[in-house]
């Protein structure tokens, strides 16, 4: 039997964390653990193998439960195909109701003949959008209800992870949203999906009312 070395048992061990926190994407591509916000700001958390995130009161959304000891999101830099993940995590399309959160979500920028400048898309390739009605209080959503319907917020599972294509890591956080659902914000900005787009994209919600716009890879507007 051959006998492995105790420095060499402690370095598999933590190889085994890494893994466990980042899933299947590869050691060099994961990203950070980013607590879920109910503030304004998204702080800077630690990597993903040592962060230990803490929820705000009122625990996890219906529907969205957690890994044991994985209460924030991983944010992981590298798109979910390279990770080893087939599919679109369970994000749907246009007007199809979002029942579930998905179990991760993917951010990718693109640029289309529509709309040169650079913009964010979900794994559907749907375009993805900011709402200037949330500009009084950056962080927070102020799309709900019926609003929500027709924008669509980009959830995720709690626990879950956010790949990310052309988008720096350090722009993507979550907030807790009124409905207790986790969003995805990029520049502190949350960002939406438009129950008008059915195919990828799809722009029918760009400058609609003079309040929706786009996203860029860093929260601002695209092409607006």
């Amino acid at each position: 039997m051959r006998t492995v070395p105790a420095g060499g048992r402690a370095r598999r061990a933590a190889a085994a964390l890494v893994l466990a926190v980042c899933g299947t994407a590869a050691l060099a591509s994961c990203g950070r653990t980013i607590t879920i916000s109910d503030g304004p700001r998204q702080a800077a958390a630690p990597p993903a193998a040592t962060a230990a995130s803490a929820l705000p009161p009122g625990g996890a959304a219906p529907g969205s439960a957690a890994p044991a000891g994985n209460t924030g999101l991983q944010i992981v830099d590298t798109t979910a195909a390279a990770a080893g993940l087939t599919g679109t995590g369970g994000t749907v399309v246009g007007a199809a109701l979002q029942v579930d959160p998905p179990r991760w979500a993917q951010l990718t920028a693109v640029t289309s003949r529509a709309l040169p400048s650079a913009h964010l898309v979900d794994v559907n390739g749907s375009t993805l959008y900011r709402f200037e009605g949330d500009a009084a209080t950056p962080g927070r959503s102020q799309c709900n209800d019926a609003c929500a319907v027709q924008w669509p917020p980009v959830t995720v599972r709690q626990g879950g992870n956010v790949y990310l294509s052309g988008v720096d890591p350090r722009q993507v956080g979550a907030i807790r949203r009124q409905d207790g659902g986790v969003q995805v914000t990029v520049g502190g900005r949350p960002v939406y999906r438009y129950a008008g787009d059915s195919r990828p994209g799809d722009l029918n919600g760009q400058g609609l009312g003079g309040t929706w716009f786009a996203v860029g890879p860093a929260g601002g507007r695209a092409g607006g």
